[in-house]
Parts: structure tokens; sequence; C-alpha cells
């Protein structure tokens, strides 16, 4: 073998290393995937779409209303909305829901996934912990019903992008 051909392999093998070790660090430190598991965001998400999120965002900014976010339990991760943050009142009355007394807009949402979502509230936020739901409410684990109050934590990510099925590749937020 040749001089030569010894240097354009150990080039090869180098660009190669680098590639998977800046892979490596990429999925380790910044951003990561996580697959939808169930109803309880649509119709944001879909069941079996796969989300990439991006784990450093909370080390720069905190959590804040809307971010769809990844919350790591012991048993599973799930991928919820941000509807209060510490501090926030949360309440949900006629098919509205008031943070701070002020009615927000949910242009995320359709009208069936309000349908069958009970009002609730008002409840205050403690301080350090998130209050989250899935975007069809009637069906949600969350904040209300099982998940309760969310520590920053627990919060191990923002979902940034839709990368499966390859279709419907889209922003999330």
């Amino acid at each position: 073998m040749s001089e030569e051909t010894k240097n354009e392999w150990l080039e090869w093998i180098k660009a190669i290393a680098i590639a998977i070790a800046l892979a490596f660090i990429l999925r380790t430190f910044f951003f990561a995937t996580s697959i939808v598991e169930g109803a309880s965001m649509d119709p944001t998400l879909e069941s079996g779409e796969r989300v990439m999120f991006n784990k450093i965002i909370y080390y720069l900014d905190e959590p804040t209303h809307g971010d769809i976010v990844i919350i790591e339990k012991p048993s599973k991760n799930y991928v919820k909305r941000v509807i209060g943050k510490p501090g926030d009142t949360i309440e949900f009355r006629n098919n509205q829901l008031y943070i701070n007394d002020q009615v927000q807009d949910q242009n995320y949402l359709d009208h069936q996934s309000l349908s069958g979502t009970r009002d609730f509230g008002p409840i205050k936020v403690p301080e350090e912990r998130y209050f989250v739901m899935g975007d069809n409410r009637s069906i949600s684990k969350d904040s209300r019903n099982g998940l309760g109050f969310v520590s920053e934590d627990e919060i191990i990510g923002r979902t940034e992008l839709i990368i499966y099925p390859f279709n419907e590749i889209s922003l999330t937020n």
C-alpha cells in the first residue's frame, strides 16, 4: 500500500471518528428524541410520532407558557404542554383557560380537545413547580390527575421538531 493511500485512509478514519464523536456529544448534551405514546397531545402530536427535543434550553432559560416539554418520571417520559409557571393561578371554566385571571388563547386546540374537560381551580402553582396538561384535555394524564405539579428538574427538554413520520416533519412550538 502506497504512502498516499495510507494517508487517505487515515483522513477518512479521522473524519468518521470526528463525526461519531460530534454525534455523541450532540445526542448526549444538546438534542435527543422521544416517541409520543397515546393520544393525550392530539391534535398537536399524534401517537407514534418521534420528536426531537432540546436538552440544553432549560439550562439557559426556564420553561414558559405553551412550551411542549418532555417530563422524566421514574416509570416513563411524558410529553405535555406547560400551562402554569411557579406562582401562577390556573383555572378552567366554561371551556376557557385562565392564567392569573386572564383568558388564554389556545389556538393549538380544537373543539374536540376541549369537550369533556371539566372545570377546575383556581389552583395556585407552588414555587419551583409547573402545571402541565396534554392538548387532548379530556383524556390526558397531567397535573390535574396523576402527574401532579412538575419540578423543573423533571423537565428534561423542550420539543422542537417532529422528525417521524417523514411526511409530518414540522416545528412543534
